[in-house]
């Protein structure tokens, strides 16, 4: 196992492209792989996790063919794909186990779905209970977790359906179910989630409709093949946003450029949030990729400053959070969040952990249940040094990274092989910008 560690101080400048959006690249492989023809992904991100959803589908019998640029894609068709003959092993992906636990549930044959220690510690209840409704047979572990068991067979019927909470992954499962259901599948959304799968699905042919929270498709449809540009994702991004907003201004230093970065309106939260924080961040180049707003986002360094953060917050930057409490640890004043227990249910307890760390390198913070308070020290060194516990959560290891800019003393981060699953070249990308940071075996 990996640990990183990060030497005080350094800067981040330049030009740098992060990585393709995990959400993008997940949904490119499942569409184009149960789509009539050829499709050719461009952007694709080949992180632990996006791999996982492709090697599902490969035992499936699709065929996927890299060339020099792209991801080549030869269609099954809606009811082409095959029994793979073995679990399906998902890694750490809640994504692939989330959306194919829909998918597999329209399909002929049994499947079972498995992953990690980690992804087997999820709860899968919320996918569980609509597909049930359904008319789809799924036994899972204890607690619904995985590994789930699907049979094969069963004849779906639409639902009218309301999760519990917003979410991109509850109602994108309800909706790839509802292709194979019989009659008008409805999802009505209790809050704004990702829009990434119907943008998807109706650039691969799918008419659905929406009627203010209400998302309806109707069964039966086929999805025909399309080549998707996926941007770079945002959420990679959102490390780098911080980092080059909390480093120390020098003279003559060039600003941070992030190219081609996915700027849905459902995803930006983060970059909202700064910019209430007082961020000095600029989009440039705004442009569309196969359907999805992409723009170039240039950051220099500010002082920054607390805000209170909830509800509508949330549910737009739910995976960035970790980053945000970096940026909150250097801001004057007191930034404080609610609303948002889902962080509990992540990888890891990410209130929890980002609390532990926080304080762990000397920052004021108190915990809630549904949020945390954090007292920023905005002087040059927010941070001491000290050992975090990543608790294999790739995005506890990168933000705490970014933490380093403004430490007095080193930081090492635990448990760090996991930032492969959305980030593979993170430390080669954080170092080129600036930042002090190497990979070593831990104990070494």
């Amino acid at each position: 196992m990996r640990c990183f560690h990060v030497q005080p101080g350094g800067t981040l400048g330049g030009t740098l492209q992060v990585p393709g959006d995990k959400s993008v690249s997940h949904r490119a492989i499942m569409f184009s792989a149960i789509a009539d023809g050829r499709s050719r992904i461009t952007g694709f991100l080949e992180s632990a996790d996006c791999l996982a959803t492709l090697r599902a589908f490969e035992a499936m019998g699709v065929s996927f063919v890299r060339d020099a640029e792209s991801l080549v894609v030869d269609g099954v068709g809606r009811d082409g794909l095959a029994p793979p003959g073995m679990p399906l092993d998902l890694g750490n992906s809640g994504t692939s186990m989330r959306l194919l636990s829909g998918l597999m549930a329209g399909q002929a044959f049994d499947s079972v779905l498995t992953g990690d220690a980690s992804l087997s510690r999820r709860p899968m209840g919320r996918v569980i209970d609509p597909l049930t409704a359904m008319g789809a047979h799924i036994a899972g572990s204890e607690g619904q977790r995985a590994p789930l068991r699907i049979t094969g067979g069963r004849s779906l019927q639409a639902i009218e359906y309301t999760p519990p909470v917003a979410s991109a992954q509850i109602k994108s499962c309800v909706l790839l179910a509802g292709l194979y259901a019989k009659g008008v599948t409805t999802v009505h959304e209790p809050g704004v989630s990702r829009d990434h799968t119907e943008r998807m699905l109706g650039a691969f042919g799918v008419a659905l409709s929406r009627d203010g929270a209400a998302l309806s498709l109707a069964g039966g449809q086929s999805l025909r093949a399309f080549d998707v540009a996926v941007p770079a994702d945002l959420s990679s991004a959102a490390f780098f946003l911080v980092g080059a907003s909390i480093a120390q201004p020098r003279d003559g230093a060039e600003p941070l450029t992030l190219t081609g970065v996915g700027i849905n309106p459902t995803r930006r939260g983060v970059i909202d949030i700064l910019d209430r924080m007082g961020a000095d961040i600029a989009l440039t180049n705004t442009r569309e990729q196969a359907g999805e707003p992409v723009a170039d986002i240039v950051v220099r360094p500010a002082s920054l400053r607390g805000v209170d953060i909830g509800g509508r917050d949330v549910e737009l930057a739910i995976d960035e959070f970790p980053a945000i409490f970096i940026a909150a640890a250097c801001a004057q004043g007191t930034t404080r969040l609610t609303d948002a227990a889902e962080l509990r249910v992540k990888e890891s307890d990410r209130i929890a952990v980002m609390a532990d760390g926080l304080a762990a390198l000397g920052v004021e913070v108190s915990v809630q249940p549904d949020g945390l308070t954090i007292t920023g020290r905005p002087e040059p060194h927010s941070f001491t040094g000290g050992q975090i516990h990543s608790h294999e959560d790739h995005r506890i290891a990168m933000a705490f990274a970014m933490a380093g800019l403004r430490a007095s003393a080193p930081i090492e981060i635990d448990d760090c092989d996991y930032v492969d699953t959305s980030f593979p070249g993170f430390v080669a990308k954080a170092g080129a910008a600036g930042l002090v940071i190497d990979a070593r075996e831990q104990g070494a």
